[in-house]
């Protein structure tokens, strides 16, 4: 299902005046992309994107006004469509009479921002990509280890909330437990935070829910993190051949976006909280170059052959 925002949410999120069409509040934005446009005030509308935003600055409406009202009117009609969400003057510019005409008789918001058009611009798209981004909730826990965003999954009752409260207490910060709103930007990264009903809360079975950031204060939490890491915990099997180098590297699919995986064997008497701290320095550690599995690799293969080479 495509998301939407609505002309609505701009206007509280961005302060915008409106100047007309008040009843088209309620307009659906579906793409993230603006246009300006400056080839349809010179009449040229064979690919006029009518589906984007409509950003006018001092360049358009100063083209504009340089038209005869007869024609200025006719290019405004133009521009209003019923797929257009609003039409947003920017610079505190007074918009032409016959768009603010024109758009109230189609219902289309015509609004005005006191920024500046590349200002504007630059802060809706990062808000439309944010509100319009491919979204998913998973059942885990997100932390942040090392600086590392690590999606820890599992079975219920696997551990993976104690384990998130042994790495707070370790000076580690908790982002969300149990669900994890994830949304995946335009350039494939994917980002999580919490439901706001379980924000810094944390469930530990046989105590009960805890406020994370009322035990242990406002630096043992993160309300949303860049994930980067997926720690799968599992019941440890007795028939299961375990990765015991770290050659195999594993991915996991969330959305539209691969990530690298590990998978902790879970079992008494291992601590989970530090081989996920090891895990994350690891990861730090393969993104400056350094793998030490390849290197032991390496090692070992050179000190076979030179032990060949003396037989």
């Amino acid at each position: 299902m495509q998301k939407k925002a609505k002309v609505s949410e701009l206007i509280d999120a961005f302060k915008l005046e409106i100047l007309s069409g008040e009843q088209g509040l309620k307009r659906p934005v579906t793409v993230a992309e603006l246009y300006r446009p400056g080839l349809e005030m010179a009449g040229y509308f064979d690919y006029h994107p009518k589906e984007r935003i409509q950003i006018m600055g001092k360049t358009e409406l100063s083209f504009a006004m340089t038209l005869s009202p007869e024609l200025r009117r006719e290019r405004m009609r133009m521009m209003c469509d019923n797929e257009t969400p609003c039409i947003i003057i920017t610079r505190g510019l007074d918009a032409p009479i016959e768009l603010l005409e024109e758009s109230e008789s189609f219902g289309l918001p015509v609004l005005r921002s006191t920024y500046v058009t590349t200002v504007l611009v630059s802060r809706l798209i990062g808000f439309l990509e944010n509100r319009l981004a491919p979204s998913t909730t998973i059942h885990g826990v997100l932390v942040d280890v090392y600086g590392i965003g690590m999606l820890i999954s599992g079975a219920s009752g696997i551990g993976k909330s104690e384990t998130a409260l042994e790495l707070v207490k370790r000076g580690h910060r908790l982002v969300a437990d149990d669900a994890v709103e994830i949304r995946q930007t335009a350039d494939f990264v994917l980002t999580g935070n919490a439901p706001e009903l379980i924000r810094h809360l944390l469930e530990i079975r046989g105590v009960g829910i805890i406020n994370v950031m009322t035990l242990f204060g406002a630096g043992a939490i993160r309300s949303v993190k860049k994930i980067s890491l997926v720690v799968k915990l599992e019941i440890w099997q007795q028939d299961k051949q375990y990765d015991r180098l770290g050659l195999d590297e594993e991915t996991t699919r969330i959305i539209d976006t691969d990530l690298p995986l590990v998978t902790i064997p879970v079992r008494p008497g291992r601590n989970l909280a530090v081989i996920i701290e090891v895990a994350a320095m690891n990861y730090r550690l393969k993104g400056m170059g350094y793998n030490a599995a390849l290197q032991f690799t390496n090692k070992l293969t050179e000190s076979l052959a030179e032990d060949s080479d003396d037989y």
